[in-house]
């Protein structure tokens, strides 16, 4: 359980689901999202063994990671491979079956870039971020397409609105964390000269662009009115939370940053689904 991290895995799914429902044309088909899920959700945790098992040795090095599965020695480094790739493998193969092709295809390129580009890229460069939320902004995508969705404006929306939220969240996490982060070799963090907060100014930079890119999902016509004042609402909470980490980047605004990031993001979705339900009936 600890390997899986059902928490963002859950959190996961229910962007799965919420991609799903706004895509969904007709009668809305529970199992069809359940069958989906479950193979999404293999791929999902497969993600987080293998990445688990890349980076047990920078997992040794940080105390928030040192007490994990595999650094902590309650489970072999071969274990964790193994039922990793398993997953990966019965996930793929239930998505390509059970579900279609085009999801099946774009789970595995999502687990492809966040073990094999991101994962890597955090010692190199802190860029690995924009890689992670490629990773991270796919959930709803997936759901989408799992119910017959095909790409395009309404799943960039989607994919759009996840991926800008992701950074002043990442970023806020990262400056949480700075000194386990540096003590491993991982560059999270953006480059800054003298006293700059980096950090700060990249979070208010994508929480200024959140505002109206989460205006695309109301555009698309897949929530009404009430989404879009609680997505402007909640953007601007989000933007002013930014500005203030920005002026003071300290480990309470960063919490706070947190914090607010993951209050906004349910809130959206969940109002999203809402409102969409309402302009169906």
């Amino acid at each position: 359980m600890q390997l899986a991290k059902p928490r963002i895995a859950a959190m996961g799914m229910v962007a799965v689901a919420v991609g799903y429902f706004v895509s969904f044309r007709g009668t809305f088909a529970v199992a069809e999202l359940g069958i989906a899920c479950f193979g999404i959700a293999c791929v999902a945790v497969a993600c987080s063994f293998l990445n688990q098992w890349y980076e047990q040795d920078t997992d040794c090095r940080m105390a928030r990671t040192t007490d994990r599965p595999v650094p902590g020695g309650r489970i072999r480094s071969g274990e964790v491979l193994s039922v990793g790739l398993l997953l990966m493998v019965v996930g793929f193969v239930w998505l390509l079956v059970s579900v279609n092709a085009l999801t099946a295809l774009l789970s595995l390129v999502t687990l492809v870039l966040y073990v094999a580009v991101y994962t890597p890229l955090k010692r190199v460069s802190s860029l690995c971020t924009v890689v992670g939320a490629v990773s991270g902004a796919m959930p709803p995508v997936l759901g989408w397409t799992a119910a017959g969705g095909r790409l395009d404006s309404g799943a960039a929306a989607l994919f759009l609105l996840l991926f800008t939220w992701q950074f002043p969240h990442f970023l806020a996490i990262a400056t949480i964390y700075r000194k386990d982060y540096e003590a491993a070799g991982l560059r999270m963090l953006p480059l800054v000269r003298g006293d700059a907060n980096g950090a700060g100014f990249v979070s208010v930079a994508y929480a200024c662009v959140l505002i109206p890119v989460s205006l695309m999902v109301w555009q698309q016509e897949l929530a009404g009115n009430l989404y879009l004042v609680v997505a402007l609402t909640g953007g601007v909470v989000y933007l002013v939370s930014s500005v203030r980490f920005l002026l003071e980047p300290s480990a309470e605004r960063a919490k706070q940053l947190v914090l607010c990031s993951i209050v906004y993001l349910p809130t959206v979705l969940l109002t999203m689904t809402w409102d969409h339900y309402r302009l169906l009936s």
